[in-house]
């Protein structure tokens, strides 16, 4: 980072640098720093300066976006956050909160919907793949979700409505359940000992890491333990 002529060189940046490295435009730093999203900047003389509490605001309102968020929501989250969160508290909150998907969902109008379904697609198709778990209607167009061409293959087999319905159905309570209950684990498992204990940014962003980690491990052990009971499913079915 580069100071300029008359900034303060203990860490803290002006709107532009701090636009810079969050990524966002000096624009959207400012309308977020309007709606309140971050706190009051250090006043030297005419200068603002943003340090890394402002810095780790940014990041975790683009988390929030990320997980699909609305800024109204982000606005509402923010202010639930205690007035003196460290950057310590909002990596936490930022590990716990980033979405468990690479990419944040689309949103989609209907003819747009078509073209990256490579087809046209019917009311029928639209509400299968509604029941499927693929797609989420918003009101103005629809939420395309990480599967949604799993959905459109499964447009051309022979799968009556109401069993289609009924598996995504079950698939969505169940792994609710199942992320209610490792979310548990992790809050009291991992992060309730770390917070009993004093522990630098850079502690922090190891944590950040490591829960980014689990996440990873954690969908690859959903996957491999689904087709192990599978197994185990046909395997009971013929001994009987």
């Amino acid at each position: 980072m580069s100071v300029q002529p008359g900034a303060p060189d203990d860490g803290l940046l002006t709107i532009d640098e701090l636009a810079a490295a969050t990524g966002m435009t000096v624009r959207t730093t400012r309308y977020y720093a309007s709606l309140g999203l971050l706190p009051a900047p250090v006043r030297r003389g005419r200068m603002a300066y943003y340090g890394p509490v402002h810095r780790s605001r940014l990041d975790l309102v683009r988390a929030l976006q990320d997980h699909g968020f609305t800024l109204q929501a982000i606005e509402r989250f923010l202010a639930g956050l205690p007035a003196d969160a460290t950057v310590e508290d909002l990596a936490l909150q930022r590990a716990m909160m980033t979405s468990w998907t690479p990419r944040p969902p689309e949103e989609l109008s209907r003819r747009q919907l078509e073209k990256k379904a490579g087809r046209p697609l019917s009311d029928r198709d639209v509400t299968l793949l509604e029941k499927a778990g693929t797609i989420e209607p918003t009101g103005s167009g629809y939420r395309v979700l990480p599967n949604f061409a799993v959905g459109v293959e499964l447009l051309d087999l022979d799968v009556p409505e109401d069993a289609m319905g009924a598996a995504g159905e079950a698939i969505r309570r169940h792994m609710e359940a199942l992320v209610e209950e490792l979310t548990q684990i992790l809050r009291e498992g991992v992060l309730a000992p770390y917070r009993r204990e004093p522990h630098s940014p850079e502690d922090a962003e190891r944590l950040e890491r490591t829960v980014s980690r689990l996440r990873q491990l954690t969908l690859e052990a959903v996957v491999t333990g689904f087709q192990r009971a599978a197994n185990a499913v046909i395997t009971r079915s013929l001994a009987r």
